[in-house]
């Protein structure tokens, strides 16, 4: 991900340009922060004199306009400024620029508390890559966070996500965590606004990192501006990355229940039409069956171009699973499968049309013509889709430098 950073100020007792490695950085996004920036780094730096760690704040500066970044320099703190927007973007170029072994992240809105970190401390000093804070266990103050987001909002998306992934987070949004810098650099993480929480935490679950959670409090925030979480959007953005991180979820898991739907009703009504509670179900319900059975394989295939992709990519790890699979879905099987079926299309289609010269091309029972043209039009519509599929695979499997 490309962010334009500069550093202006180094660290109190580090020289600029000195890249000493210290045990903790503590990176703190703002982006007009005024009224809670001293506070944040006052805190902060008194957790580094209790815990007696060599350590450094770094304040990751979005583009302030309030004074913000003239307080952390008078406090002796080091700035760096982050030109591309987005509190991803913040906070990666602060996680870039750190010097620690480990890193603690939180918001400086005097949401968190910095003086709190003895915790996080203790599970990365025991091994663990990603520690999460837990707002849910350590307590929310009354009115630090929204009834929507606090019952509906954080835990539907963690639950999604504990889901999707079987990750042993409990609070995915929660915005102040630790972790081991080489373990989080590793991860390439790409989104540029708040779904970076969910990355992070998605990410660091399918890598099979240690990951640990400790208890910690939230806080109503110390500034009086409107806060720059946008509910809606960015609860959507978290929802959509979820989602696209999870193709089994997303394509795999619907394509497989409207195959399968598709599959049972098509073969219940093929024989002829049924009668349940004085509805007649016919050819028109098989056609819908029919429509579910091609749409449900479509998802499957988009299931698997969107792993494979994502594999190739660096997005998502490699999945032993699907490579065994694709030992067996080669190039050469597509293409036998799908010609195979375009031929029983075609086969369908021709006694189609030899049942109505039979009829002297005339009028037809579309009960009786129709089952016997529904099965042909799907038999061809799958085989072409697994004809073009196979090629597409295949492309996606090319080796690349």
């Amino acid at each position: 991900m490309p962010v334009e950073a500069r550093n202006l100020e180094a660290t109190a007792g580090l020289k600029p340009g000195d890249n000493t490695a210290l045990e903790l950085t503590i990176v703190m996004p703002c982006l007009n922060e005024a009224e809670t920036l001293a506070t944040c780094i006052r805190k902060a730096q008194r957790s580094l004199n209790e815990l007696k760690i060599i350590g450094e704040i770094v304040v990751a500066d979005n583009g302030s306009t309030d004074g913000s970044q003239e307080i952390a320099r008078q406090t002796g703190t080091r700035v760096i400024l982050v030109e591309d927007k987005g509190y991803g973007n913040a906070l990666m170029a602060g996680i870039a620029a750190a010097r620690g072994t480990y890193v603690i992240m939180g918001d400086a809105d005097d949401s968190y508390d910095f003086s709190a970190l003895g915790p996080f401390i203790e599970k990365l000093r025991e091994g663990y890559d990603l520690v999460m804070g837990n707002r849910f266990l350590g307590g929310i103050n009354r009115g630090a966070m929204p009834p929507l987001h606090r019952y509906l909002g954080n835990p539907v998306l963690t639950t999604i996500g504990r889901l999707f992934f079987h990750s042993p987070c409990g609070d995915f949004h929660c915005g102040l965590r630790g972790f081991r810098k080489a373990a989080i650099m590793q991860l390439d993480l790409r989104t540029t606004g708040m779904e970076f929480a969910s990355e992070m935490v998605v990410k660091a679950t399918l890598r099979k990192m240690r990951i640990a959670e400790v208890p910690t409090t939230l806080s109503p925030a110390g500034r009086s501006r409107p806060p720059h979480l946008h509910r809606w959007r960015d609860g959507w953005r978290h929802l959509r990355f979820l989602l696209l991180y999870s193709p089994r979820w997303l394509f795999l898991y619907p394509g497989q229940l409207l195959m399968l739907l598709g599959l049972l009703i098509g073969a219940w009504l093929l024989p002829g039409p049924k009668m349940v509670g004085g509805i007649t179900f016919d050819v028109h319900t098989l056609l819908y069956a029919a429509l579910a059975v091609i749409i449900g394989f479509q998802a499957i295939v988009f299931a698997i171009f969107t792993k494979v992709f994502a594999i190739s990519e660096g997005l998502l790890p490699q999945d032993p699973r699907l490579n065994a699979v694709m030992e067996y879905i080669t190039l050469e099987v597509g293409l036998i499968v799908g010609i195979v079926l375009v031929l029983l299309g075609l086969a369908g289609s021709i006694y189609a049309v030899g049942y109505w010269d039979v009829h002297s091309f005339g009028n037809l029972n579309p009960s009786r013509t129709l089952r016997i043209v529904i099965p042909a039009v799907t038999f061809l519509t799958l085989g072409c889709q697994i004809l073009l599929s196979s090629f597409f695979l295949s492309i996606l499997g090319l080796r690349r430098r």
